[in-house]
C-alpha cells in the first residue's frame, strides 16, 4: 500500500497531463502496454514526487499479491483443456441441437456455443479462437460470407468478458473492492442480453441477405441425445456456478475445482494426455503472462491519481460542464468505448475504474451497476479498430484481412452499443438478482 506524501497533492495541470500524452504516444508506438504504465507512472512520481519513489517497486508486488488473481490462469487453463479434451465440440453440438432449426440456425447456434464457452473459460481471444476452429467451415459451406463468419464469431466471443466467470469482473472486483461472486451474479442478465442482441442481429443480417435458410427439424430426440452426449462439458459450468452460489467454492477454487474435472474427465476418455500438459501450461502462462504485469503496472498508476486527487478533479470538471445524469452517463460511455477502441481491457477497467467510478457515484450510480455498465461497454472494443482483439484473433485464424471483417461487425456494434444503453439507464437489468 502506498502513502501519500503530506501536501503533494496537485491540480490537474501538465505535470499530469505530460506523462499521460506520453503514455498514449508510447502505445500509438506499438511500445508493450505494460511497459508504456509503467514509464508513465514512474514519470509522475518523479515529476509531481506526490509518493515516495522508493514504494514504487513495492506496489508492483502488492498489486499482484492477491488470492483473487489466481483465479485468472486457471480460467484460462480450463478453457484450453476444455477444447484439447474435445469437451468444446460438444457444448456446440449441444448449440446446433438446440437452434438449428431456426432459418439462420448455424449462426444462431455458434452465437450459443458461445456463450456456452465463456461460461468455462473467462476470455474472449480464447472462446473466438476455439469456436472459430470449429464452426467457420462449417459457416462457409451454408452460404456465409467469409467476412460475414468471422465478424459473427468475432461478436458471439466477445461475451468471453460479460457472461460469468469472467476475467474482467474478477480484475474490477480486486481494483474497486467489490466481491467478484456478487459482480459475477449481477453480470448474469446482461451477458445474456449481449449474446441474444447479437442473435438477433444475425437473423436480421440473414433474412435481408439470405446467407442461410436451414430446413432442418427440430428433434427432440436428437436434443435429448446431444445433451447426453455433452452432458460432461455442461458439468464443468455447472460446478463453477453451482459451487460459487451455494458457497461451496471462492471464484478462484471454482476455478481451480473446474481444471480438476476437465483434466480428469479428459484423461478419463482417453482425449487427454500427459504430453498435452506442457503446451497447456504454456498457452495459459503466455495469455497470463500479458495480462498480469499489465494489473502490476496499472494498479501504481491508479495509486498516483488516487494520491493527486485525480478522481475527485475529474468530477468536478465534469460536473461543472453538466449535472444532467443522462450527460454524464453518455460522456462515461464515449470515455469507455473509446478506451475499449485503443486499448485492452485490463490496463482500462484498472486506471479508468477508480476515475470514472466517483463520477458515476456523483449521479447516484450503485458501484455494482456501475462495474456492469464499464465493463459491458469495454466488451464492444473486442470488435472495433483499431484493437479490435477478437478480429485479429479471426483474422489470424482464418486468413481473411481485418477491414473487410470490422465493416461485417459494424450491425453487431450497434446492437451492443443498444444493449449497453439499457443497462446504463435501466439499473434493474444489473441489480434485480441482487434484490
Amino acid at each position: 500500500m502506498l502513502y501519500q506524501v503530506p501536501g503533494a497533492t496537485l491540480e490537474l495541470g501538465w505535470s499530469i497531463i505530460g506523462p499521460l500524452l506520453m503514455v498514449v504516444v508510447l502505445l500509438g508506438l506499438a511500445v508493450p502496454v505494460w511497459v508504456a504504465l509503467g514509464i508513465g507512472s514512474v514519470t509522475l512520481l518523479w515529476v509531481t514526487g506526490v509518493l515516495p519513489m522508493s514504494l514504487f517497486g513495492e506496489a508492483l508486488f502488492d498489486g499482484v499479491d492477491a488470492f483473487a488473481l489466481i483465479a485468472i490462469p486457471l480460467y484460462i487453463l480450463t478453457g484450453d483443456a476444455l477444447v484439447r479434451s474435445g469437451l468444446s465440440n460438444k457444448l456446440i453440438d449441444i448449440a446446433e441441437a438446440t437452434m438449428g432449426s431456426l432459418r439462420s440456425g448455424l449462426g444462431t447456434s455458434t452465437v450459443l456455443g458461445c456463450g456456452f464457452f465463456s461460461c468455462i473459460s473467462g476470455s474472449d481471444a480464447a472462446g473466438a479462437a476455439a469456436v472459430g476452429r470449429i464452426t467457420y467451415h462449417r459457416l462457409l459451406q451454408r452460404g456465409y460470407p467469409p467476412a460475414y463468419a468471422c465478424a459473427l464469431i468475432a461478436s458471439g466471443s466477445c461475451t468471453g468478458i460479460l457472461i460469468p466467470p469472467s476475467i474482467a469482473y474478477i480484475i474490477i472486483g480486486l481494483v474497486l473492492g467489490i466481491s467478484a461472486s456478487t459482480l459475477f451474479l449481477a453480470a448474469a442478465v446482461p451477458g445474456v442480453l449481449i449474446m441474444v442482441s447479437i442473435m438477433v442481429t444475425n437473423v436480421v443480417l440473414n433474412r435481408i441477405n439470405g446467407y442461410e435458410n436451414s430446413d432442418d427439424r427440430f428433434s427432440f430426440r436428437r436434443w435429448l441425445r446431444a445433451l447426453w452426449d455433452g452432458r460432461y462439458a455442461l458439468a464443468i459450468p455447472c460446478i463453477i456456478w453451482g459451487g460459487i452460489y451455494s458457497g461451496v467454492f471462492t471464484p478462484t477454487e471454482a476455478a481451480a475445482a473446474a481444471v480438476v474435472v476437465t483434466v480428469a474427465i479428459g484423461f478419463w476418455q482417453g482425449t487427454l494426455t500427459l504430453a498435452d500438459f506442457p503446451k497447456m501450461l504454456e498457452s495459459s502462462a503466455k495469455v497470463n503472462g500479458v495480462i498480469v504485469p499489465i494489473i502490476a503496472f496499472a494498479l501504481p498508476l491508479a495509486q498516483v491519481f488516487s494520491a493527486l486527487d485525480v478522481p475527485q478533479a475529474v468530477v468536478q470538471q465534469i460536473t461543472e460542464v453538466t449535472s444532467n445524469p443522462s450527460i454524464i452517463i453518455l460522456l462515461m460511455l464515449g470515455v469507455f468505448i473509446l478506451a475499449g477502441c485503443v486499448m485492452e481491457t485490463t490496463p482500462n477497467i484498472v486506471v479508468l475504474a477508480p476515475i470514472m467510478l466517483p463520477v458515476a457515484q456523483e449521479i447516484g450510480m450503485d458501484p455494482i451497476h456501475f462495474c456492469i455498465f464499464m465493463v459491458t461497454a469495454l466488451g464492444v472494443g473486442f470488435i472495433t479498430p483499431p484493437l479490435g482483439l477478437n478480429l485479429f484473433v479471426l483474422s489470424g485464424l482464418t486468413g481473411v484481412k481485418i477491414l473487410p471483417i470490422a465493416s461485417r461487425a459494424v450491425p453487431y456494434v450497434l446492437s451492443m452499443l443498444f444493449v449497453v444503453l439499457l443497462l446504463a439507464f435501466i439499473p434493474a437489468l444489473s441489480m434485480w438478482a441482487l434484490r
